[in-house]
């Protein structure tokens, strides 16, 4: 949908008499962004040939904050600001351990900045804001619901991630800002979460700290410090008690160990694991992107043993166009 077919009720929008910050400075430093991806690229069978969502202009120069999923193999990247015309932008890092991802345009944007704050300056209950490109229509007030360990079934962990509610529809990329007006994360999925009695929809975002710890390394290397983790290629969930494969990369190394849909991971190097999170956890612990990773599944009832030599997930994708 376009950005005129839509809007928040008007009770559920933010409103310059009700907030502390300037309201418009937020707003416009929302860009939307398009990315084109190559059919051919590795991720355009699970995330699409075009991408869309928002971007955060986070210094002067042009440099826009946004999640990774939306500009990883992108070869061509467009950003509009409220006021402005769409203006070309490259990518510059996409970050496999935090999410995040960075582009910076090649013309001036006509946009304000949103200054970092720190996840750190609110708490379970406090009221905050969701905001994507398209001014007040597309800003939410919500509450920040929980902060807590997140662990995604695409081989990703996030110490502590926030989970806000009502859930914003589209927010790839959009804005978490605090009470003090300043960027608080950035729009990852959208998520169920329990409040409650209720089960209620809601968006998990990636908190900006994160960003802060590693925002130079990114801008010089395209990478964060952090040596790349050893990366498998397979997609487990966490289903009744058991930890499911639930599919496989093409070519990735876990396939190419005969590792099959279905098969229930028990142990890590002998270490039995039971969520999600223990098994990433377990296979981060014994080394850098290349080690061999020792598993224990179970297939139909038998207990089967591979030895999974590990990737660089980044060496799998198309490199990113720059200008």
């Amino acid at each position: 949908m376009s950005d005129g077919e839509w809007a928040f009720p008007e009770e559920l929008q933010p409103s310059p008499e009700d907030v502390s910050f300037d309201l418009d400075d937020a707003l416009n430093a929302l860009v939307s962004l398009r990315a084109d991806v190559p059919e051919d690229a590795f991720t355009a069978s699970a995330l699409g040939t075009e991408r869309v969502g928002n971007g955060v202009v986070i210094d002067e120069d042009g440099l826009v904050l946004t999640i990774g999923y939306l500009i990883a193999e992108a070869s061509s990247i467009w950003l509009t600001s409220n006021q402005g015309l769409p203006v070309a932008a490259y990518s510059l890092a996409y970050d496999h351990v935090t999410g995040f991802g960075l582009v910076r345009a090649v013309e001036p944007l006509k946009a304000t900045v949103l200054q970092r704050g720190t996840a750190d300056s609110c708490g379970r209950g406090d009221r905050v804001f969701v905001i994507g490109h398209g001014g007040r229509a597309h800003a939410l007030k919500a509450n920040l619901i929980d902060k807590r360990e997140f662990a995604g079934y695409w081989e990703y962990l996030l110490d502590e991630a926030l989970f806000t509610s009502p859930a914003h529809p589209e927010w790839g990329g959009a804005a978490l800002v605090g009470e003090d007006g300043k960027l608080l994360g950035v729009g990852s999925l959208l998520v169920q979460e329990v409040v409650g009695d209720e089960n209620v929809q809601g968006n998990m975002l990636v908190p900006i700290d994160l960003l802060n710890d590693t925002l130079d390394e990114l801008l010089t290397t395209g990478r964060s410090a952090v040596q790349p983790r050893p990366w498998l290629g397979m997609f487990t969930m966490e289903s009744e008690n058991r930890l499911v494969v639930s599919g496989l990369a093409r070519r990735g190394p876990a396939a190419a160990a005969g590792i099959r849909p279905g098969d229930v991971v028990r142990e890590v190097d002998g270490e039995r694991v039971l969520t999600l999170a223990q098994m990433l956890s377990a296979i981060w612990r014994l080394g850098p992107a290349g080690v061999t990773v020792p598993l224990t599944l179970s297939r139909a009832g038998q207990v089967r043993n591979y030895r999974i030599d590990s990737a660089d997930r980044a060496d799998f994708l198309k490199k990113p166009v720059l200008h």
